[in-house]
C-alpha cells in the first residue's frame, strides 16, 4: 500500500510504499475512502508533547516509530477478511474504530480496548492508519455501520465524537440547565455542543480565544460564551455561569486553560481533561480535600461509545459537523492550515 507518511518529525509528509501485512485471525482489510485530520495529529507530526517542567515526551518515548502514515478518524470499504472474521463482507463501508490496545487483556476483552495498559496499537498512531491507502481493523467488532450519514461526516465521530461523548458521559448525569462548560470551540467543541443538545442538556457555554469561532459555537447552540483574553477568564465563566462551576470539559488542556478552568470549579465540581496541547497545571493541594474536587483525565472512547454517538447521529440528534473535504495530496497544507488555527470543524481527506 501507499501513504503520506511522516518521515522525519516536523518535515512534510512523503508519499511512500508502507508494507501490508498479511491477515490474520478475526483482522479486516479496509480501504480508506476517508479520513479527517485531527489536531492530535499535529502533536505526532511534530514530533513530542509539551510535558511542563518535566520537558518533552518525544515519539520514540511514546513508542511511535517512523514511517507513519497518521489518521485516526477513517471510513472505508471492506475488501478482505481474516481467516476468522466474520460479520462484514467485501464492500461494505464501515467506520473503523482505531484505538486498539492488546486485544488480550481484561480491558481489551471487556471492550475498554482505549484504556489498554499492555500495548497501545491505535490506528494512525502505533500503526499505519488513513492517510494511507488502507488500514487494518482488528476485527468486525472495531468496525461500524452508518447508513443515512455522508462518510466523510461518519469519519469524524471515530475520535472527535467519541472523545467528547465518552468525556460528557463523566460528568452526566446533570440537570439540564445546569451549566456545562466547554474550553475550547474547534472541531471537538463544536461536536460536544452537538452531543450535549442530543442528550437533552440545555445549558452549554463555550470558552475560547477566538471571537469568530465563539461566533461559530453560537449559532451551533451555545447558551453562553466566553472570549479568554486576559487573566480574569475564570471570573468570567463564572459570571457567565451565574456562580462557579460543576463540570469543565477541557478540550484544549493548556496551562492557561487548565489554571481557569480549575479555579472556576464549585465545592465538588469535575474538570474533565481531553486536549493535548501540553504544559501542567500548579495547584494549592489542600483545596483539593477542601472542595472535593475531581480532576478526570480522558482518552478517546471504546467501541461501544462509537456506536452511541454513530446511533444518535442515524436517529437524526446530532447536526453535522462543518467538514470540507480534500484530496489525500493536500495533506501537507491542511496540516500547516490546522497548526496556523485556519480550520473550522474538520478537514477530511478523500483518497483519489
Amino acid at each position: 500500500m501507499r501513504g503520506w507518511a511522516v518521515v522525519e518529525a516536523g518535515a512534510p509528509l512523503q508519499n511512500v510504499e508502507l508494507p501490508l501485512p498479511e491477515l490474520t485471525g478475526e483482522e479486516v482489510l479496509v480501504e480508506v475512502t476517508h479520513c479527517g485530520v485531527c489536531h492530535s495529529d499535529l502533536h505526532i507530526w511534530e514530533g513530542s508533547y509539551d510535558m511542563g517542567s518535566r520537558g518533552k515526551m518525544s515519539l520514540a518515548d511514546r513508542g511511535v516509530t517512523l514511517p507513519l502514515a497518521m489518521g485516526h478518524e477513517v471510513v472505508g470499504k471492506v475488501v478482505k477478511l481474516g481467516p476468522e472474521a466474520k460479520g462484514v463482507s467485501p464492500g461494505d463501508m464501515r467506520v473503523v474504530f482505531p484505538w486498539l490496545g492488546c486485544g488480550k487483556c481484561d480491558r481489551c476483552q471487556a471492550g475498554n480496548d482505549n484504556l489498554c495498559a499492555v500495548a497501545a496499537r491505535s490506528i494512525g498512531v502505533f500503526q499505519n492508519g488513513g492517510y494511507a491507502t488502507h488500514v487494518i481493523a482488528r476485527s468486525p467488532r472495531h468496525l461500524v455501520a452508518f447508513d443515512g450519514i455522508r462518510p466523510e461526516v461518519a469519519a469524524t465521530y471515530a475520535c472527535s465524537g467519541i472523545t467528547v461523548y465518552s468525556a460528557i458521559r463523566k460528568v452526566m448525569p446533570m440537570p439540564a440547565d445546569r451549566p456545562i462548560v466547554i474550553v475550547g470551540a474547534g472541531g471537538l467543541g463544536l461536536n460536544a455542543i452537538e452531543i450535549l443538545k442530543a442528550l437533552g442538556h440545555k445549558r452549554i457555554c463555550v470558552v475560547d480565544v477566538a471571537a469568530d469561532k465563539l461566533e461559530t459555537a453560537k449559532q451551533a447552540g451555545a447558551t453562553d460564551t466566553v472570549l479568554a483574553e486576559s487573566e480574569d477568564t475564570a471570573a468570567r465563566i463564572i459570571g457567565a455561569c451565574g456562580g462557579p462551576v460543576e463540570a469543565i470539559i477541557d478540550l484544549v488542556n493548556g496551562t492557561s486553560t487548565a489554571r481557569f478552568s480549575f479555579d472556576a470549579l464549585v465545592k465538588g465540581g469535575k474538570l474533565i481533561q481531553v486536549g493535548l496541547f501540553g504544559g501542567e497545571l500548579s495547584i494549592p493541594l489542600p483545596i483539593m480535600p477542601t472542595k472535593a474536587i475531581t480532576i478526570q483525565g480522558s482518552y478517546v472512547g471504546n467501541p461501544q461509545e462509537l456506536r452511541e454517538v454513530v446511533a444518535l447521529a442515524q436517529e437524526g440528534k446530532l447536526s453535522p459537523l462543518p467538514v470540507t473535504t480534500e484530496p489525500a495530496s493536500e495533506v501537507n497544507n491542511v496540516l500547516n492550515r490546522l497548526k496556523d488555527g485556519k480550520v473550522r470543524g474538520r478537514v477530511v481527506l478523500t483518497a483519489a
